[in-house]
This record gives C-alpha cells, structure tokens and sequence, in this order.
C-alpha cells in the first residue's frame, strides 16, 4: 500500500484537471450513450431478445451480438478516442471469438467497462455477460439491458444465489455461441478499509496476506466451472476456427486448415497437420482468461471516465490458462483461485513500483476509422428509430410503450421468451412412451 501511495503522489500531475470543455464534452456524450441506449433497447433489444427469441435461441443471440456490440462499442470509442485514455495490454496473445471463464481483479466501479476493450479487440464485445448484483438490475433502461444480454443476477448470499446461477449457467451450454462469462470473484470493488478486514478474516483463518486484492470468493466461480467445462472444451467450427488458426501462427504455432470442410459429423471441426490441443497446451476454445487491472495514476470513478479526467492510463495483463489445467474437485479449485489472486497481488505490487506490467504490447490499438465509421452507423440507425417514433404514425409510439412495458416487466419478474419449437419438442418428448 505504501509503494501504491508513492506511485500516485510522484505521477499525480498526470490528473487531468475538470474544465467546462471536458464537462460539455462529457456530458454531450452521455446523453449520446443514454439516447441511443434507449432506442437500441426498444427495437433492436425487444424485436432480437424477444420475437427473434420465440423461433430460436441461438439466433436471438448473435442478433443481440450484432447490436449491442454496434452499441457497446462507443464506450471504447469514448474512453481511447475521445478521452484519450491510453488502455496497454500486457501478457499473452490470444485467440478471437472463444468461449472461456474471465476471472478478474476488482479495483474500481469501472472495471468491467474496461474489459469492453479486451472484448472488442477479440470480437466477443456482444457476448460478454458478466455476474453483478442484483441492485443493479433494478436501474432504469440500463437494467432493462442488463437483463436482455442474459447478466447474471446475485444477491450475494450462497443460499438464495446458487439456483439461480445454475438456472443460467445451464442457458450457456451451446458451443456454437461464442461465450465471455466474467467474474469478480472477490465480489465487491477494492477499498483500503475492505482490504484491512480482508486481511484481518486471512491471519484468523490461515490463508494468504493480500496487500492489493481481496481474498476471493470461490462458490460462484467453483459453480461456474463446473456447469461450463464441457461446453467450454467444444472445439471451433468453420470461420471462427479459421479466425484462430491465423492467431495461433502470429504465436509461432503454423497449422493448415482444410478449406473443403463439409460438416463437422463428417470431417471434423478441422484439420492440421498435428493435433492442436496437444501442441497449443489445449489453445482452442478451453481457457481461462486470468485478467489484472491496473490503473494511472488514479482508479476512476464512472464520472471521471465520463468527463475524461481519469484514467490517463489503464494496464490490463492477461494469462492464458487451458482449462484442463484447472483441477475438478471443489477443494482444489478454490485452491487454485486462491493462489491465482495471489498471483495478482505480486503482479499487482511490481506494476505499482515499476509502473507496467510484464510483457507489454500484447494487442494493437482501436483503428479510429472504425470507431467513427460504427458510430456513424449507430447514430444513423438510432436517428430512423427516433423519426419513427415521434413524426411517424402512432402504431410506433403504441409499439414502443408496450415494448417498454414488457421489458420493465421481465427484467423485474427476471423471465425470458422460450422457443416455440424447442418447447414443443420437449412436450412431445416427455408425453412420448418410453419402451
């Protein structure tokens, strides 16, 4: 803690100072964020998570994908284009669009805003789903979408929480949908009063002394592995596959990929000329992405980020861990999270006497060609809906305070659509004679 202070007390005229052009500019740019998150909700969000989701569930999701990552996207936008905020990736490269566990510290109220930029550079933005407390489905509009991209919802406490965490996990088992399920197992934002009781609870009980996270909680991510790992270990098909062979030889690892693949049941998901799983320490679409945040020369709040005073700099390292290297029984694997985040400590004590974190450059910056070219496409899709509702016929107004209603509704009752067809095949089955 002491290194921490002295860091910030040598770097603090990297603040920047509040003026009335960030002000303006900040507050522009959220009622930008807020609008278009509204009508993003409103017809893309119903027409996707619900209509879409009546016919099929997979399908509802790689729609969502679509518009919401158009629409998450803005806030990388704002946070590295606009603000200026420098986001260093450090660690190991890895592959796009996998389905994995994120494990991560959790230093601020903004840290899972941050892993956006992570996502967005692997191609997950719209599938990123994270595990947040239930206060915070009750919020206005951001509830509302919150609940449509399937967040998981927790009360923190085991007994009323861990029904519901199966009853979703148990939702995300399909291999074909790219999957980003981001926990912060220490369950609540790192302050220096929470870290002094952290400590206190670790000398009563035998388990380590953190100095810059607190001890994690492991019935959450112990659940979490157990329903996903076999649907984790489910290789890549087709396009993606060959999005991650490329990734892989940018790693010095060269594979060749059978163009004339026909179906997986006939040739399999790929073929190389050696077995990737063994070469790649199982790389393909079983890991665990060990993720820690750290921030200059300030930890942030949501209106610093807003108004562009802090962060000037966030470091984000990640480890690549194979998910067969994760032992099975609930006592190893607490085990095991426990020493991942004393493993964050020490990365965590070296980034704030040294200022970095090892092995940076792991990723490329934003193009800001694309940034303003998928802003300009979001702004001109929201700027249809708002035409639509407030100069065109009043079916759309009738349209949008049903649409509104029903999603204050489910995201209050926590209901979603159920296929049709999947409904009716399991009736069929469970009515059918069993010989």
């Amino acid at each position: 803690m002491e290194v921490k202070s002295a860091l910030s007390s040598n770097d603090g005229t990297s603040h920047r100072q509040l003026t009335p052009i960030r002000v303006i500019r900040g507050l522009i740019c959220l009622l930008v964020l807020l609008s278009t998150a509204f009508m993003m909700l409103v017809y893309c969000g119903f027409l996707s998570a619900v209509v879409l989701r009546l016919l099929s569930t997979h399908y509802s999701r790689k729609a969502l994908s679509f518009f919401f990552g158009a629409w998450l996207a803005l806030w990388p936008f704002l946070f590295e284009k606009i603000n200026k905020t420098k986001v260093v990736f450090c660690g190991e490269t890895i592959p796009a669009k996998e389905r994995v566990l994120l494990i991560a510290n959790h230093r601020t109220e903004v840290d899972w805003m941050y892993l956006w930029d992570f996502a967005l550079r692997k191609g997950c933005l719209g599938y990123i789903k994270y595990i947040l407390k239930s206060s915070l489905m009750k919020l206005p509009v951001f509830g509302w979408g919150f609940h449509i991209l399937e967040f998981i919802s927790v009360e923190r406490r085991w007994e009323i929480d861990e029904s519901n965490l199966h009853k979703m996990l148990s939702t995300f088992k399909d291999p074909r949908d790219p999957l980003w399920l981001a926990l912060f197992p220490e369950g609540t934002d790192f302050t220096e009063q929470k870290c002094i009781r952290s400590q206190k609870y670790a000398a009563e009980n035998g388990l380590p002394i953190l100095k810059n996270v607190l001890l994690p909680k492991t019935k959450g991510f112990c659940a979490c592995l157990e329903d996903l790992r076999g649907s984790l270990n489910a290789g890549l098909q087709g396009d993606d596959f060959k999005q991650n062979a490329t990734a892989l030889n940018g790693l010095g690892l060269f594979c060749q990929v059978n163009n004339n693949i026909k179906s997986t049941s006939e040739r399999g998901p790929f073929t190389c000329l050696c077995d990737l799983r063994v070469i790649c320490g199982n790389l393909c679409a079983r890991a665990i992405y060990d993720v820690t945040i750290g921030y200059k020369h300030r930890c942030p709040t949501f209106l610093d980020n807003v108004f562009g005073v802090d962060p000037s700099e966030v470091h984000i390292h990640v480890r690549y861990i194979p998910i067969d290297d994760i032992p099975t029984s609930e006592e190893e694997v607490a085990a095991w999270l426990m020493n991942a985040f004393r493993f964050k400590d020490h990365l965590l004590s070296d980034f704030y006497s040294q200022g970095h974190f090892p092995q940076p450059g792991s990723e490329t910056e934003l193009s800001t060609v694309k940034c303003l070219v998928n802003f300009m496409a979001v702004i001109a899709l929201i700027g249809t809906f708002t035409f639509f509702t407030f100069f065109s016929s009043i079916w759309f107004k009738i349209y949008v305070s049903l649409s509104c209603a029903y999603m204050a509704s489910a995201t209050y009752f926590n209901v979603r659509p159920v296929p049709v067809l999947g409904f009716l095949k399991a009736m069929v089955i469970r009515k059918s004679p069993k010989y």
